[in-house]
């Protein structure tokens, strides 16, 4: 069984220290985005990186349609990876969808992480008014759906420099829309779908590990009113805007993101 994790979800280990560092990918995206960020850690922590059934390398005939048409699904496979890994004391980082899917796998096991990273996190994409502001309006949402459905190469590199929002860096743009058009163009737009129609507001007030919201200035994905709206509703939270725009800062601002980390593990202790 541990052996099939390892294959299914292409898990990597390194690193010198003790504590894991679990890092997970956003939407779209593979363990691969993360390697700005984790040699600045690799000294002092065991570094896991692994890939959600679907993307990356994971293994493709893992993928079961009722098990990943909610987030819950997703957040089994991080669940899944402590496990056979044997993982305690888990910091776990999670980029975009994936701040959700900690903090679903936290509430089922809260004994096995001391701390949640949560970078560019958004608990709902779509718009609530006037109480809540998700960035989309559910018609914005639908439309890029339906632009998946219709023309999948157009909709990457529609999407990709919207996301990364940093025409200075065109590599990283590049390397976003390849990872979109490399994922099987079926199971993205499933995951779209259960990334972008999720509404989790309902689950923060369960979440009881110590969180770190890292929210960009500018991002067209989860704009800066979800970084208060996660901070007034996460109990232990702490919240840091950062200079860095767009919504991939860990690629393209990886400089603040290691210190934010650094300095937040260093001066807040686990509950």
């Amino acid at each position: 069984m541990t052996q099939n994790i390892f294959l299914r979800n292409n898990i990597t280990v390194f690193g010198e220290g003790t504590q894991p560092l679990l890092f997970a990918p956003g939407f779209g995206c593979d363990q691969n985005v993360w390697r700005f960020v984790t040699s600045a850690f690799k000294d002092d922590y065991k570094i896991v990186l692994f890939d959600y059934v679907g993307s990356g390398k994971s293994d493709l005939q893992a993928y079961n349609v009722e098990r990943y048409s909610d987030l819950k699904g997703y957040a089994q496979d991080v669940l899944d990876v402590c496990t056979a890994l044997d993982l305690k004391d888990v910091i776990f980082v999670g980029h975009s969808v994936s701040g959700v899917i900690g903090m679903l796998a936290s509430i089922q096991a809260p004994q096995l992480f001391s701390h949640l990273i949560l970078v560019a996190p958004s608990p709902c994409y779509i718009n609530d008014l006037p109480d809540y502001q998700g960035g989309f309006d559910r018609q914005d949402i639908e439309e890029l759906l339906d632009l998946m459905d219709k023309n999948y190469i157009g909709w990457a590199s529609f999407l990709a420099p919207v996301i990364m929002q940093n025409s200075a860096q065109p590599e990283l743009t590049q390397e976003l829309e390849t990872s979109f058009c490399s994922t099987d163009p079926v199971i993205m737009r499933r995951f779209a779908e259960v990334t972008f129609f999720s509404d989790n507001r309902s689950d923060l007030p369960q979440v009881t590990v110590p969180s770190l919201i890292l929210q960009c200035s500018e991002d067209a994905i989860a704009p800066t009113e979800i970084g208060h709206y996660l901070h007034r509703h996460l109990s232990e939270s702490t919240l840091q805007m950062m200079q860095a725009t767009g919504h991939c800062p860990h690629m393209s601002h990886p400089e603040e993101i290691i210190q934010l980390i650094q300095t937040y593990l260093t001066e807040t202790p686990a509950s």
